[in-house]
């Protein structure tokens, strides 16, 4: 049997903001989420979470998760501390403990499965994940003897000037045989520089004690201030970026590229520089988006063109072209060979195959049939003020420059909208609509002189 338990009480206090530190985002998710997320693939019997700063708010963040058990560390009087917390809850239990960070959200399900894996098959008390680093200022350093034993966990504080030349790292990551934790939890002592109860002093007490050396040292990340939280976000868009080059996508400059985990591609996409993806989306094969382009928990189908245009909650079907400066919001739906371009913007509103808007307009709460074009400068004037009215504009239908239909309106198949009107009734199809202002001409007519005061 498994149980994980989560240390997520600490205030943070070095990210100076209001939310609590495990609940920054990261890569589209808070830090505790990428950290409960890394361990699913262990299938634990137990999952809790020791939470203390703004407990409600962490709760309340994660109440989408099933299964997930608080424990309230208060005071938060150091590590040893919080996991003397599970004395109560775990009772009885008899399987091993996962002690992860809040705030460690690298880690990847194969290095924790390989900690598990070590710990299960050598019988230790407590097995501990290390990584070597070049420079190892800040993290607790991990002593071995010649058999590759644990002899001991000495804090960055409580170093010495020979100890603190040790390269290798306590990752804070610790996989305990439960039973044998719980006896000698109680008997932690505050005897160091912090006044802290440590849970490295039960190291000593669960002889064997062992490590596993991790293979890429960035997975043991911690986050403190916002630094650090940037540099774990280029780690996560770099593998991020990297996986999906090696299914067949390419970016021209990865770099200025940032992803969500919940972006699919398919292959022979192409994205250029200053593309954002965020939230869920599916891209389809052929696809070529940007420069300059943000899509978000949107949907493209194959071959679709997007350059320098925004997308949220958008669908494209395949052969569309959107851009440059569109806007495409919740709710739009674009079929087959759309084309959308310059200063256009669409919100819940369905474009059958074929549509054209190809400048400066406004279609909201819009029904367009097939093979529609869109004049420049039209606007649907969906909102009376009160409430939101649909227009409905048939197949083949086309509007000229600067005409404006007030909704709730009905246009017929095959209606021609002349430029500058404004329509307030349902036109039917084949029909001719104008809406103008009689124009006035006066011949041989100047500016009045005027005088400067």
């Amino acid at each position: 049997m498994l149980a994980i338990a989560i240390l997520a009480a600490g205030k943070g206090t070095r990210m100076k903001s209001r939310l609590p530190k495990v609940l920054m985002p990261l890569a589209g998710a808070t830090l505790v989420e990428r950290v409960l997320r890394g361990a699913e693939a262990l299938r634990p019997e137990r999952r809790i979470l020791i939470v203390g700063h703004q407990a409600e708010r962490v709760k309340a963040a994660l109440a989408h998760q099933d299964d997930l058990e608080y424990v309230l560390q208060e005071p938060q009087n150091g590590t040893g501390h919080a996991v003397q917390q599970l004395l109560a809850p775990l009772e009885g239990f008899q399987g091993d403990l996962l002690v992860l960070n809040g705030d460690v959200p690298l880690l990847r399900p194969s290095t924790l499965a390989a900690l598990l894996e070590r710990h299960r098959s050598s019988g230790a008390g407590v097995t501990v994940l290390t990584a070597r680093l070049e420079d190892p200022t800040g993290y607790g350093r991990v002593f071995t003897d010649a058999e590759g034993r644990v002899t001991g966990i000495v804090e960055h504080r409580d170093c010495d000037a020979s100890q603190r030349a040790h390269t290798l790292t306590n990752a804070g990551i610790y996989c305990f045989d439960w039973p044998r934790l719980a006896a000698v939890l109680p008997g932690l002592t505050p005897d160091n520089d912090q006044g802290e109860l440590y849970l490295t002093d039960t190291v000593a007490m669960l002889q064997p004690a062992l490590q596993l050396e991790v293979a890429d040292w960035q997975e043991t990340n911690g986050i403190n201030d916002r630094l650090q939280l940037a540099q774990c976000e280029a780690v996560l868009q770099d593998r991020l970026r990297r996986h999906w080059m090696a299914e067949g996508v390419s970016f021209t400059d990865p770099a200025s590229c940032t992803l969500s985990d919940g972006t699919r591609f398919g292959r022979d996409v192409l994205v250029e520089p200053q593309c954002h993806f965020r939230g869920e989306n599916v891209i389809g094969d052929g696809c070529h988006i940007g420069p300059g382009t943000l899509i978000e928990d949107s949907l493209l189908g194959e071959d679709v063109k997007v350059i320098a245009s925004v997308l949220r909650q958008a669908t494209v079907a395949n052969d569309c072209v959107v851009g440059p400066f569109a806007h495409l919001r919740k709710g739009a739906v674009l079929e087959a060979d759309c084309r959308i371009g310059n200063f256009v913007e669409v919100k819940n509103s369905h474009l059958a195959s074929g549509v054209k808007a190809n400048h400066l307009s406004y279609l909201g709460d819009a029904d367009v049939g097939t093979a529609v074009n869109i004049g420049a400068g039209t606007i649907t004037a969906n909102y009376d003020g009160v409430r939101k009215h649909r227009t409905v504009i048939g197949a083949g239908s086309k509007t000229g420059a600067n005409s404006v239909l007030v909704a709730p309106i009905r246009l017929g198949e095959g209606v021609t909208v002349a430029a500058g009107s404004t329509l307030t009734a349902d036109v039917p199809a084949g029909a001719l609509a104008l809406g103008r202002a009689r124009q006035v001409v006066k011949p041989g007519w100047s500016l009045p002189a005027t005088t400067n005061a």
